[in-house]
């Protein structure tokens, strides 16, 4: 089974034990809807102990999120620095959608296929999504996660096809 990480637990927001998170997903709104189920990792055990949502709002970075079963700002407090999770499930995904995790690893080809790298990490910046690149004996790269330099996504071969423009590299 896969997960998926939607942030990481920073902080007790209110006395009621509302988790203040580090927001790592766009879909907050629907992975935190009421009732849903989340999954905060045991570190100790290695498990993931399941966690329905009462409560849900979104401000900036952060998400704030009530829990069953988290009562007060102590129980909170003992969940800070936990990373909490959804199950991945493909159904979520439209035609020709894939998520993030998945561009994780990818190899990063040119329009002539030559090989420049693979794909470290995706990471959210305020102008738009971008795409670490790891290069051998070179400094990583930034692509900017937008059309004019993304050209094709093969998520079963694990290729992505980028422009590469002057400066890029």
């Amino acid at each position: 089974m896969e997960y998926l990480s939607l942030g990481k637990i920073i902080d007790s927001f209110s006395l009621d034990g509302t988790l203040k998170i580090y927001s790592t997903t766009n879909l907050g709104e629907y992975r935190y809807q009421r009732g849903s189920k989340v999954l905060l990792l045991d570190d100790e055990n290695k498990t993931y102990i399941p966690f329905t949502v009462l409560n849900y709002r979104h401000s900036g970075l952060f998400d704030f999120v009530k829990l069953e079963g988290i009562e007060n700002k102590e129980d909170a407090l003992a969940k800070k620095g936990k990373e909490i999770f959804v199950i991945k499930n493909k159904n979520d995904l439209n035609e020709g959608e894939y998520f993030y995790s998945d561009l994780r690893w990818c190899k990063v080809l040119n329009t002539a296929q030559k090989e420049l790298g693979i794909v470290k990490e995706v990471e959210e910046f305020p102008a738009h999504i971008t795409l670490r690149v790891a290069r051998k004996n070179a400094p990583d790269f930034f692509v900017p996660f937008i059309d004019t330099f993304i050209k094709s996504i093969d998520i079963d071969s694990k290729t992505i096809v980028i422009e590469v423009i002057e400066g890029l590299l």
